[in-house]
């Protein structure tokens, strides 16, 4: 059965399905719908939002039924710049409590035509499984809001722009809202008003505390390397892959770490640079397996059109971010009903809101990310008492 669920909190229960409002309980089996809200939990619900792959529903509705959706949407629009003028918080309070219920149903009839024209018309992601699970559990962290403040800070902000930048962020939102498709390769990037997790200075990180006891980071050691390393059908090195780079590829004495880092990145990417020997690192090798000419194809069933020349870095940056979005779902699946819980995503590193009660779970966390489906990657662990003071963890 076509529905809608009426608010995108999982404590507001409330769906639009067979024609009428339901609250608390609903009839009938909920089985397609527009777009995940925390509210219904069903493996086998479709959801249009996924087929579209982002867009919006005013960009997917057929000409036949725009003149109406426009109408009903303004007006659901101003009903919420209503509620924002008077300062009502909608994280504190239920949608459909606030609407009249005529409003919803007329706007949720319309919604529903959508959802089966793009059900119907639109082809079903081939990692359309991988795309509901990553959309759950940023549907999560965005109803998980950090602790911000500037206890233990203020020592530290001492620049005009540092302060700038704690103030705008300690009066802002306290919640990052995650895009899924806001890149072409699948990296996450953030909808605008979200906490700016992804671009914040490094040393504003100080402003995000833990719900628990500590953060516990996990990233894998030189992500990407690792990645373009799997996917030549290579052995991992199980030491930093910088300092084995060092060891094996640069002629150089003396070279340090962040210089070899910035050398081997300035190869890897510049498609002209014959630098280094190929026997280790062949891109021609990754090129020729995932793509054809015009098009990449991951192992996560991402199909990207693409120029020649930036294809294998879209390969690389595509697979690497959807490995770490594919640990952090297993992370969260397995920290389920527990205390500790996953927190935010920054690129290749996931960090969880960490209870010192749990500290036993840490080697099983720390294996659920090392090993991926590309096989098994080094990893670096952090904890610490706020997202910027993170020390090495030895374990």
């Amino acid at each position: 059965m076509l529905f809608q669920t009426l608010d995108d909190k999982k404590e507001c229960i409330g769906v639009y399905a067979g024609g009428n409002l339901h609250f608390e309980t609903f009839v009938g089996p909920l089985t397609k719908t527009w777009k995940y809200t925390g509210s219904v939990h069903d493996e086998n619900v479709e959801y249009a939002w996924l087929y579209a792959q982002g867009k919006s529903i005013g960009e997917v509705c057929p000409e036949e039924l725009m003149s109406e959706w426009t109408r009903v949407s303004k007006k659901l629009t101003a009903y919420k710049k209503a509620f924002t003028i008077a300062k009502l918080d909608l994280r504190e309070h239920c949608f459909f409590d606030l609407v009249p219920h005529d409003a919803l149903v007329e706007f949720c009839q319309v919604k529903n035509q959508i959802t089966e024209h793009v059900l119907e018309t639109y082809e079903k992601p081939a990692n359309y499984d991988y795309l509901r699970q990553a959309d759950c559990l940023l549907h999560k962290i965005k109803h998980q809001d950090l602790i911000l403040n500037n206890k233990h800070c203020r020592s530290h902000f001492v620049s005009h722009n540092l302060i700038a930048g704690a103030s705008k962020i300690l009066t802002g939102n306290t919640y990052i809202d995650y895009n899924l498709f806001g890149t072409v390769t699948g990296r996450l990037s953030t909808y605008p008003g979200s906490m700016p997790i992804l671009t914040m200075k490094k040393a504003l990180r100080r402003l995000v505390k833990p719900h628990n006891d500590w953060f516990l980071s996990l990233d894998y050691n030189g992500a990407e390397v690792r990645t373009v390393l799997a996917l030549s059908e290579q052995i991992q090195p199980d030491m930093d892959i910088h300092e084995w780079n060092i060891q094996h590829l640069f002629e150089q004495e003396g070279l340090m770490r962040e210089e070899a880092k910035t050398l081997f990145f300035a190869w890897l990417y510049n498609p002209e640079s014959d630098m280094f020997s190929k026997n280790y690192y062949d891109r021609q090798k990754v090129l020729d397996r995932y793509y054809d000419g015009g098009y990449i194809s991951t192992i996560f069933g991402r199909h990207i059109q693409v120029e020649e020349r930036k294809a294998f870095n879209y390969i690389i940056q595509s697979t690497t971010a959807d490995l770490v979005i594919e640990r952090a779902i297993a992370i969260d699946n397995f920290l389920e009903g527990r205390a500790s819980f996953v927190s935010h995503i920054v690129h290749d590193e996931i960090v969880i809101d960490f209870s010192d009660d749990e500290r036993d779970l840490i080697v099983e966390i720390r294996d659920l990310f090392a090993n991926n489906r590309l096989g098994h990657f080094m990893v670096n662990l952090k904890a610490g008492k706020d997202y910027y003071d993170l020390k090495t963890l030895t374990i």
